[in-house]
């Protein structure tokens, strides 16, 4: 199988919340879209996380741009 981009992970995980949210989808079809659900998560939330490090700002200080590692609030 393909590796997906990060956009593409996320429309597949959008779409598993909807047919789980479908009163059609049966318990049978459930679990497997779960069990699929919850591993794209995972590698969502990993590839955040190493992106996360990888980010700076650029700021400007005194007519000089610097860049300084993303700090979360």
């Amino acid at each position: 199988m393909k590796e997906q981009n990060f956009e593409a992970k996320l429309k597949r995980l959008e779409k598993i919340v909807a047919d789980l949210e479908d009163e059609k989808t049966g318990l049978d079809s459930a679990v497997p879209l779960f069990e699929e659900g919850i591993k794209i998560a995972k590698e969502l939330s990993a590839q955040l996380k190493e992106i996360k490090f990888k980010v700076n700002i650029l700021k400007e200080e005194n007519g000089e741009l610097f860049e300084t590692p993303f700090e979360e609030n």
